[in-house]
């Protein structure tokens, strides 16, 4: 049992040792943050400022809606009992609109931004392997996975660079 042990543990090791030479092979390595290049990117940074403007749009239509909530809410105390069933049902009407209202344009904000998100994601992959095939790259990583990655194999500032550009002649 203890020789199995120990042959398993020796091709283990020699598996990993392969497989790290290998690695070592693969030619030219490089890491790119992702997140400073999404967030960067000119694309993202005017999207972000349309769904901004969309954002405040819909908060004024809300807190319009809210205050003729409150207000009807406020006339119905001052109401004659007769008047003020019908006026209830006024009152929830417009309550269950406002909840309708706020899941639909928030369930709406959030498609558009997933989407646009997914769209940006998409082109930063084009981008890198356009870059990496053109630079001779074999293997290009998100930051997020590296423990250490020395700064001359970083290219952030590249792919960014190209990303911008390439937006800004569309």
């Amino acid at each position: 049992m203890k020789r199995f042990k120990n042959l398993f543990v020796f091709v283990l090791g020699m598996a990993l040792f392969l497989g790290f030479t290998q690695f070592a092979e693969a030619g030219k390595l490089g890491y790119l943050d992702l997140s400073k290049i999404f967030d960067n990117y000119q694309k993202t940074k005017e999207f972000d400022a349309v769904l901004e403007q969309k954002n405040k749009d819909y908060e004024k239509d809300r807190n319009i809606k809210i205050e003729k909530l409150k207000e009807a809410q406020g006339k119905l105390a001052l109401m004659a009992e007769k008047e003020q069933e019908k006026m209830k049902a006024d009152v929830e009407q417009m309550r269950q609109d406002l909840i309708a209202y706020d899941q639909a344009q928030r369930t709406d904000l959030t498609k558009q931004r997933d989407e646009k998100i997914r769209e940006i994601l998409l082109e930063i992959e084009k981008i890198v392997s356009e870059f990496s095939k053109k630079e001779g790259y074999d293997l290009i990583l998100n930051d997020r996975v590296l423990i250490y990655g020395d700064t001359t194999m970083d290219i952030t500032d590249a792919i960014l660079t190209k990303m911008n550009e390439s937006y800004n002649k569309k």
